[in-house]
């Protein structure tokens, strides 16, 4: 039988006061997990936490945090490594501004780096040590479908995915013998504010209107829809569990098979 029990294990995911981030988080606490919540919105964290199974005894907490100040970041994860070793993480931060890599300003590829690459590094190396010493670690980071294929019009974006998915393969090498996994999952067109946010700069852009886009980016998926966030949540939630114990440093696209290379 497969074992996706996740009874007694801590998970910390980012982003998770809406979207991808918070179907990941009641994925994981409906199988097991304690889970941390992080994200700026302290009103938001506090909603989604209500919302956690607590059914098997879990103890679901949270923390805001904004990726801008990585510093600050450090000096709250280091504290909750502290208390508790955290198995899971879930590294998932909102991507850059769209728009064409030739017309991007240097502080945009530096920003993002540092919310991203950077960030996702601080809690890694924060968490890791527990991880080890547990025998139990899962890496899952949230990125996209452009480390495959860029995408039109997110140059930055692209670019910054690119540079976490190595580094994550990079991590993926050198931790697995400590039963640390390390994963990406890449969201296709996802029913999100992040979405909906691409869709009107396109839509202010070409005055073409928000359904046309809509139907346009539908289009190109075989599958003819957007998903739901908790379909991209059950990807993550697999990655996590003892069942996928030796899946380690791969890319795993959750599009509806839009990308077009294997």
């Amino acid at each position: 039988m497969m074992n996706i029990d996740l009874t007694g294990k801590n998970a910390l995911v980012c982003g998770s006061s809406r979207g991808i981030g918070k179907a990941a988080a009641i994925q994981l606490a409906a199988m097991g997990a304690n889970v941390t919540l992080v994200s700026r919105n302290v009103e938001r964290l506090g909603n989604v936490l209500e919302e956690l199974d607590h059914s098997k005894g879990q103890k679901h907490d949270f923390f805001s945090a904004d990726f801008s100040d990585a510093a600050d970041l450090q000096k709250k994860a280091s504290a909750l490594a502290i208390s508790k070793n955290i198995h899971i993480l879930i590294n998932n931060t909102g991507g850059p501004a769209g728009g064409p890599v030739n017309k991007a300003a240097v502080n945009e590829f530096t920003s993002a780096f540092n919310n991203h690459l950077i960030c996702n590094h601080i809690l890694v190396q924060t968490f890791m040590e527990g991880m080890k010493a547990d025998g139990y670690g899962r890496v899952i980071n949230v990125i996209s479908t452009s480390v495959k294929q860029p995408l039109d019009g997110l140059g930055v974006s692209n670019t910054i995915r690119g540079a976490v998915a190595n580094w994550s393969k990079t991590l993926a090498n050198e931790l697995g013998a400590f039963g640390i996994t390390v994963n990406n999952v890449l969201p296709g067109a996802t029913l999100t504010d992040r979405l909906q946010e691409i869709i009107d700069a396109k839509a202010q852009k070409t005055g073409k209107d928000v359904d046309a886009i809509k139907d346009q980016m539908k289009s190109a998926v075989p599958m003819k829809r957007f998903a739901q966030p908790e379909e991209i949540a059950s990807a993550i939630a697999f990655l996590a569990s003892p069942a996928a114990s030796y899946i380690n440093g791969i890319n795993v696209p959750v599009d509806g098979g839009r990308t077009k290379s294997l």
